[in-house]
């Protein structure tokens, strides 16, 4: 990973997916323009460049991420490397478990694909009638 390159100019997008945070970076950026990505507290655009230190917040579906950038990065490498270019904070963890616990706790919501079939018929009509056939 390049890290000690003063030169060298990192996009937020690009880091983003390099850290693998996203699948593509047009999913990154498409994140950055939904507003779902905030870097040291303020709404940025995906060209706008990320440095050492820098605190990002990152919101994918339900979960909140809060990260401090240690390296910089173009290039998407294997998940250990991509570990390495940022720290999340304690309490960011905290919460993401918290909520993970919470939804994990909710009933999953009942889906079917379409009519019943003749054996699911058979099943409501064994579990809703009165016979008493449980």
């Amino acid at each position: 990973m390049q890290s000690n390159e003063n030169s060298e100019k990192y996009r937020i997008d690009k880091w983003l997916f390099a850290a693998r945070f996203f699948k593509t970076r047009a999913l990154a950026a498409e994140a950055i323009d939904r507003g779902r990505i905030a870097l040291n507290d303020q709404k940025v655009k995906p060209a706008k460049t990320v440095a050492v230190g820098d605190k990002v917040e990152i919101r994918i579906n339900n979960y909140q991420y809060t990260i401090e950038v240690l390296e910089l990065s173009n290039k998407r490498g294997s998940a250990p490397q991509a570990q390495q270019l940022y720290r999340e904070t304690a309490e960011s963890r905290e919460q993401r478990a918290l909520l993970a616990a919470r939804l994990k706790a909710q009933p999953q919501p009942f889906v079917t694909k379409g009519r019943p079939t003749k054996r699911d018929r058979r099943e409501i009509e064994r579990l809703t009638s009165n016979t008493g056939e449980f």
